[in-house]
C-alpha cells in the first residue's frame, strides 16, 4: 500500500495546477518511501482538464480524477479519498494557500493521533474573512459542542481507518475533525502556515456559505447526539 496519498480539489484553478504539482512534489520527493498525488477535478470550465492530464501523462504518482460537472468541495474531497490507496491521507487546497511542506508538522503526531487537523494562526487574508471565520467557527463549535480551533483549514493528515468511517454529505467537509471524533477517533490540532492566493480567486465567498454552514452544523450537532459507539469484549 502507498504511504501516503495528497488529495486536492480543484476547481478553475489553470493557473496555479503546475506550481501546486512542482510543490507536492517538492515537498514529498526523497523524504516519503511512497505517495501519490489524487488530483480531483470538480467539472472546471477553464484549461485545468487539460493541464491536469498532462500532468498525469509525465509523472505516474499523480492519479487525476474528472467530474461531468462542478459538484462541489464535498463531493470532491469524497472522491479523492475515496480513489486514494494511502495508509494515510493529506487534504490541502488547490490555490497554494496552505503550504504542502507543513505536512511533515503534522506527521510526527500520526504515530499516537488518528486525525491531525491544521491550524492556520496567522490567516492570509482580509479582516472580513477572517472575522467572518472565526465567528463561524465559533457557532459551529456552539451548535456541534466541539472546540475546534480552526475546522475550516484545508491542510489535514488522517489514517486509512479515519476515511473508511466516514459517509460525507454535501457541505461536510467542513466538519472532519468533529465528524473523526464522533466515530471514536482521537484529534488534535497543529498550527500550519497559510499563504496569500497568487493566483486566481476564491471560489468560496463569505456570504455564499453562512447558512448552508449553520444548517450543516445543526445537522452534525443531531447526529453528534445520536452516535452510536461500542466496544465488542473479547
Amino acid at each position: 500500500m502507498t504511504r501516503l496519498s495528497v488529495v486536492a480539489p480543484v476547481y478553475n484553478e489553470e493557473g496555479n495546477i503546475y506550481e501546486l504539482y512542482l510543490s507536492i512534489t517538492d515537498a514529498l520527493k526523497g523524504k516519503m518511501e511512497s505517495y501519490e498525488i489524487v488530483l480531483v477535478n470538480d467539472g472546471s470550465r477553464d484549461r485545468s482538464a487539460v493541464l491536469l492530464n498532462e500532468i498525469a501523462q509525465i509523472d505516474q504518482a499523480v492519479k487525476v480524477i474528472h467530474f461531468e460537472k462542478n459538484y462541489g468541495q464535498t463531493a470532491a474531497i469524497w472522491a479523492g479519498i475515496k480513489n486514494s490507496t494511502g495508509e494515510l491521507i493529506a487534504l490541502m487546497d488547490a490555490g497554494l494557500q496552505t503550504d504542502p511542506k507543513d505536512i511533515f508538522r503534522l506527521l510526527p503526531f500520526i504515530e499516537r493521533i488518528d486525525f491531525v487537523n491544521g491550524k492556520r494562526t496567522n490567516r492570509q487574508e482580509n479582516m472580513l474573512k477572517k472575522i467572518f471565520s472565526r465567528t463561524g467557527n465559533g457557532i459551529r463549535n456552539w451548535i456541534t459542542r466541539d472546540s475546534i480551533y480552526d475546522t475550516g483549514c484545508p491542510m489535514k493528515l488522517f489514517t486509512r481507518e479515519v476515511a473508511d468511517s466516514f459517509y460525507l454529505y454535501n457541505g461536510m467537509h467542513r466538519f472532519l475533525p468533529t465528524m473523526a471524533k464522533m466515530n471514536g477517533f482521537s484529534v488534535v490540532e497543529v498550527s500550519v502556515t497559510h499563504q496569500e492566493r497568487k493566483h486566481g480567486v476564491s471560489k468560496y465567498g463569505v456570504w455564499n456559505r453562512a447558512y448552508a454552514g449553520f444548517m450543516d452544523a445543526i445537522v452534525i450537532g443531531w447526529l453528534k447526539k445520536r452516535v452510536i459507539l461500542y466496544r465488542i469484549k473479547g
